[in-house]
């Protein structure tokens, strides 16, 4: 066997790498200085890909006024009495840490300014930090922070800092590198899959087919005797009557499990157990919200789901007066009297969330403690939970945040780091649980199926007098009624609904807004077309009305921002120039804080469509890394795009008819865009989500470029079905 590897050549000279200091000082939870100055930033929240890791040192770094090559960055642990939300979710991580990162930094610096102010007896007004050294210049003193970390450790955290000025950053703000590229790219163990221990065995899982079935019976005869195999039995993740909170999920609470020695050995060992499952009778959950600690009851009905019998519930309810969430006006009354009426329903299937990374978890349970690490993205919420169920003291548990290979909403849901807690309890020795892809992709916490019937009517001089949506699905409804075009339109009615099921549900990126949006969106155009106008002047002529005679007061969105986006969307896109075999569509959404428009370019290859171009404009406030930033909309696109073209989960008899890709549509690299063009709006309010953002408005523009395209409207999710249908009647 021949071998070679051209990342060899990217190896750091030596005079790049940084010399470890022989002493730390900490200053405080977030970071600690050398003798030599080299500093540690502590990156306080799981890192899931969307390069936190990078960016939430940067903004310490920036207010401590240090070298950002002198910078060492490390994965903080668990750590609730310092940090402060340590989750990866709701695109927030940024957005929450804002000001307490800033003073962290800034804390440091004055510390160290009024260490080296004690030691020259001179003012601490009086000494200024650059680039990690401190100087006083009428004295014509200087000394390096290493110098003055002794001494800065030991002075009284100060109550108030002043923080710089946006205009003053010199690393917030500017590009910088994933601070793990290099790890990543040469295989250096980071994952959850990577963590090994000594004495580690493998365990697996086995559940229910389909959703509605229970653990009858075990026959673990055969199995036993295979090799490599220590043992084989029953857990239950939760226990009766313990009182869940939204991370808790869990579509089969009674598990069957294999442990053995290899990942192999336990594969086949699970595959020679006979099982048999019986159907659950209907029963109720209660859920403590995590932000406000309501108790949210859910009903878990009995029974096999179907697809067909699905997508007849929900037209049935459609059909039905929901639950009005919003009123403006008198819609009934104008739609009545209008001299046109568009109206359009708008469906999506459930969807996986397919991490890349296999879901995996390590844990050593012992009577004394509880070590466990791997990828989770609300590690502070599970740490509650493992304590509650292996019965001890919050303080006795670990969690040791590796990094995720994608998460997506799937590892908000802990019930995984549960499980090996539960089983390396029962084995009394460490243990790796792993999901194989058939086990992820049938377990649940999936993106909820959704419909939505939206109206709007015109008048004769086809204005948009009233506009009517109404949204709902299994088992939640995807309706933001006070999101745009509310605030917009004289005359606005939402109203929602749900159907109850038993296949567990999860956020899944940009919860709800992953499907409102392209729905929304698209029905925005047609009803544009219907009017005469262009597409983004129609949008635009709506939030001028929403700016200058806003309808309501409880509008969640900016009219002035939301424009912006578009109209720096059709600048950067040259939108109104033809070209010719080129067919363009636009969208522009707002959620998570951040506001998104889409300008996709489509062309048609041997009948097919090809996206060739993505124009994309982001107002986030204030953007920390432009690297970091840029690829988060560049994966949110690509993601959308794909979401909405191929994917689809479905259900017969409870059972999901896709468990691994062979059946399971994903996008494939030739179908991603040729090229994407981010541009940022350029202010300097404070840092708003990008994570999550990008990802639906995507969706309403490759609708609306299809319809341009093909002459067909695009109602139902995944756009490849109606694709293939059209193909076949020609």
């Amino acid at each position: 066997m021949l071998g070679f590897n051209w990342l060899m050549s990217c190896s750091p000279k030596k005079e790049e790498l940084l010399a470890m200091p022989k002493e730390w000082f900490e200053l405080n939870g977030y970071l600690k200085i050398g003798e030599n100055g080299v500093v540690t930033i502590m990156s306080p929240n799981p890192e899931i890909g969307q390069n936190v890791k990078t960016s939430m040192p940067m903004i310490v770094a920036e207010e401590l006024d240090v070298d950002w090559k002198n910078v060492i960055v490390e994965q903080a642990p668990l750590n609730t009495a310092i940090f402060t939300r340590q989750i990866a979710g709701g695109s927030q991580s940024i957005r929450q840490g804002w000001k307490g990162l800033r003073t962290a930094g800034g804390t440091a610096r004055q510390m160290l300014r009024e260490a080296a102010a004690s030691a020259w007896k001179v003012p601490a007004n009086e000494i200024t930090t650059e680039a990690g050294m401190i100087f006083h210049k009428s004295s014509g003193k200087s000394a390096s922070y290493g110098e003055m970390a002794s001494a800065a450790s030991k002075i009284p955290v100060p109550k108030e800092v002043q923080l710089k000025e946006v205009k003053e950053f010199k690393i917030a703000g500017t590009p910088r590198k994933n601070v793990d590229g290099f790890n990543i790219v040469t295989g250096k163990p980071l994952y959850g899959l990577d963590y090994k221990r000594d004495g580690m065995l493998i365990a697996m899982i086995a559940h229910p087919p389909a959703f509605g079935l229970k653990l009858k019976s075990v026959d673990d005869s055969q199995a036993r005797s295979m090799p490599g195999v220590k043992d084989i039995f029953t857990i239950r993740t939760y226990q009766e009557g313990y009182s869940k909170h939204m991370f808790d999920v869990s579509s089969f609470p009674d598990l069957v499990v294999v442990v053995g020695s290899s990942t192999w050995e336990v594969v086949n060992a699970r595959k020679a157990l006979k099982l048999e499952w019986e159907p659950f009778k209907e029963y109720t959950e209660t859920y403590t919200h995590f932000m406000t600690g309501a108790k949210m009851p859910a009903k878990v009905p009995a029974g096999l789901e179907n697809t067909t019998k699905h997508a007849q519930l929900m037209s049935e309810m459609s059909a039905k007066p929901g639950k009005v969430v919003r009123k403006d006006g008198n819609p009934e009354a104008v739609f009545k009297k209008a001299a046109k009426v568009i109206e359009r329903s708008y469906t999506a299937p459930f969807l996986a969330h397919n991490t890349m990374e296999p879901m995996n978890f390590f844990a050593y349970v012992t009577d004394d403690k509880a070590e466990l690490a791997g990828p989770i993205q609300t590690p502070e919420f599970m740490e509650k939970s493992v304590a509650a169920r292996i019965g001890l003291p919050l303080e006795k548990i670990d969690i040791q945040m590796t990094r995720m290979g994608g998460g997506f909403g799937r590892r908000l849901y802990g019930h995984f780091l549960v499980e090996a807690a539960v089983i390396s309890q029962r084995m009394k020795a460490p243990i790796k649980l792993i999901y194989t892809r058939e086990d992820d992709m049938t377990n649940g916490s999936y993106r909820p199926s959704y419909h939505a019937l939206y109206r709007a009517a015109l008048d004769a001089n086809n204005n948009l007098i009233a506009f009517h949506v109404k949204a709902g699905g299994i088992p939640e409804s995807p309706l933001f009624a006070n999101r745009f075009p509310a605030g917009s339109v004289e005359n606005y009615l939402a109203e929602e609904w749900s159907i109850p099921s038993n296949i567990s549900v999860g956020a899944f990126r940009a919860p709800r807004s992953n499907f409102i949006a392209g729905a929304e969106q698209s029905f925005l155009d047609e009803v544009a077309e219907a009017a005469g106008k262009d597409p983004i002047e129609f949008r635009l002529e709506l939030l001028e009305r929403a700016k200058n005679k806003p309808v309501g007061e409880k509008n969640d969105y900016e009219a002035d921002r939301y424009a912006g986006v578009l109209q720096l969307v059709k600048t950067k896109s040259n939108w109104g120039e033809s070209q010719t075999g080129v067919y363009r569509g636009v969208s522009a959404y707002f959620c998570h804080d951040t506001y998104v428009a889409h300008v996709i370019d489509l062309v048609m290859e041997n009948g097919k469509p090809k996206v060739q171009k993505v124009h994309c404009a982001v107002d986030c406030g204030i953007v920390v890394n432009p690297i970091a930033a840029t690829n988060l909309v560049e994966g949110g696109s690509v993601d959308g795009i794909g979401q909405s073209m191929y994917c689809g989960l479905t259900f017969t008899e409870g059972a999901p008819d896709q468990s691994n890709f062979d059946k399971y549509r994903v996008i494939r690299h030739r179908e991603a865009p040729k090229s994407i063009d981010v541009h940022f709006v350029q202010n300097e309010i404070d840092p708003t989500g990008l994570g999550e953002p990008p990802f639906p408005p995507v969706m309403g523009a490759l609708a609306n470029a299809l319809h341009k395209a093909t002459g067909k409207r695009f109602y139902t999710q995944p756009f490849i079905k109606d694709l293939e249908t059209s193909a076949l009647n020609m």
